[in-house]
């Protein structure tokens, strides 16, 4: 059975910092490219982040580019979300993502998207 547990999430100040965590189980984590989409309160789900399957390709919203680094680990199963320089549109619950096939495809859509974890809620307040 695929799981997908995210963590990390929390009350940030604008400006601040946060390092999401999802930890993978139940398939070859290192077969598959990851992404994190999140949602904001009241609108649809956003694309945020992919990353392939050995890491070394990493693919960004407008909206995130150069201030969120995606990483994974596939040592530990473990995709990485760190957000730095956070605003208060960046409110949300963040979703670790497994994509269907082992192929990225660019900007990938909410069908390339196999299985989703629970979320972590991230909120950005003063």
């Amino acid at each position: 059975e695929v799981q997908l547990v995210e963590s990390g999430g929390g009350l940030v100040q604008p400006g601040g910092s946060l390092r999401l965590s999802c930890a993978a189980s139940g398939f070859t984590f290192r077969d598959y490219p990851m992404s994190w989409v999140r949602q904001a309160p009241g609108k649809g789900f956003e694309w945020v982040s992919t990353i392939n399957r050995d890491g070394r390709s990493t693919f960004y919203a407008d909206s995130v580019k150069g201030r969120f680094t995606i990483a994974r680990d596939n040592a530990k199963n473990t995709l990485y979300l760190q957000l730095n320089s956070l605003k208060t549109e960046d409110m949300a619950k963040y979703y670790c993502v497994k994509h269907k096939t082992q192929w990225v495809v660019y900007p990938p859509s909410m069908d390339d998207f196999g299985y989703w974890g629970q979320g972590t809620q991230v909120t950005v307040s003063s």
